[in-house]
């Protein structure tokens, strides 16, 4: 009864004594600093006159400082809240303004950089501004055309890797084939596809979908084939029947290799987009790229290179999340 008595005197209730005893989170040290960098990136931005016409430099510092205070409220509310994936972009944050810093120094202030094979950020910011509805057209169309090939190439892939993987007699007939024309480039394919297919619109998206479609295709067939048989016993053992076997056993079994093989082909056809524009495609960022080319706009064609660098990132993650969603009961099989 003392026991109980003394532990429920005042001020001595578990639930404060729990809260007062929980540990603060550290605070994000790295945010902080990388802050003040982007503030004084900002600042000598603002402050050191331009070698010339630039662009929008008040713009491009107003931005940089702007990176600053999201940092800096970013740091303040650390010790309260919880967003690891931040944390550990503290190290880049910093990397990226001493990035921004030098590039700034040896282009816009100094001029060291040659013209007009390198452009300033101002330059690139001044793109964005002006030519925006261009930009954004071509990345809408490009977004079009890599979706339509590439889900047509993967899904045509998959099919064709789950009937080698579950067939003996297709795998024999499609596996010479698969091994004599996968290798070949895509790009290999461009005069025939343009001279065959009705439209250059259609022989992009061949182009593209041959290339999404042998790595699917060959890890598709992989994962198939590599399933263990003992699930299959078992399964056989309930009465299962072929098409559970497939559905139920096979494809879910075989699904990681399937994600290697579409994000090997997401990148593959990526890579063949660009040249499909530049080709025959009336629009797109292939198409901008060979436009800027051709009026020697650099600061144009490196603005289209970092979009198609944030386009691609972004599929990426996309299917990254696909994958973890669909995968997710395989936590505990896999490395993540």
């Amino acid at each position: 009864m003392g026991g109980l008595a003394r532990n429920t005197e005042v001020g001595h209730s578990p639930s404060v004594d729990a809260v007062d005893q929980a540990p603060r989170r550290p605070i994000w040290w790295c945010g902080l600093i990388a802050a003040l960098a982007w503030l004084a990136v900002a600042w000598f931005t603002r402050r050191w006159p331009d070698a010339g016409d630039q662009g929008p430099t008040a713009l491009l510092a107003g931005c940089m400082a702007a990176i600053g205070v999201a940092l800096l409220a970013a740091t303040a509310v650390s010790p309260f809240t919880d967003f690891l994936s931040c944390f550990r972009s503290g190290p880049w944050l910093i990397a990226l303004a001493c990035l921004f810093a030098f590039w700034e120094l040896a282009s816009a202030k100094l001029n060291l950089l040659p013209l007009p094979f390198f452009a300033a950020p101002q330059s690139l910011l001044a793109v964005y501004v002006e030519d925006w509805p261009r930009l954004a057209d071509s990345t809408l169309h490009s977004c079009i055309l890599l979706v339509s090939g590439y889900s047509m190439g993967a899904l045509v892939a998959f099919l064709t890797g789950l009937a080698m993987g579950w067939s003996r007699a297709i795998g024999y007939w499609l596996h010479p084939v698969l091994r004599f024309i996968g290798p070949l480039p895509a790009t290999a394919w461009l005069p025939l596809a343009f001279f065959a297919l009705p439209s250059s619109w259609a022989a992009s998206v061949f182009l593209i979908a041959s290339a999404a479609g042998f790595p699917v295709a060959v890890l598709t067939w992989s994962g198939i084939a590599g399933v263990n048989a003992a699930y299959y016993d078992v399964a056989r053992t309930l009465g299962a029947r072929p098409a559970f076997l497939i559905l139920k056993v096979a494809i879910p079994a075989a699904m990681p290799s399937v994600f290697v093989g579409l994000f090997m082909g997401l990148g593959a056809s990526f890579a063949v987009l660009v040249v499909a524009e530049m080709m025959g495609v009336k629009a797109g960022l292939g198409w901008y790229l060979s436009w800027a080319q051709g009026w020697a706009a650099y600061s144009n064609v490196y603005a289209a290179l970092i979009v198609m660098a944030l386009m691609c990132s972004g599929l990426i993650t996309l299917l990254f999340r696909l994958r973890d969603r669909l995968l997710s009961w395989q936590k505990g099989l896999l490395r993540w």
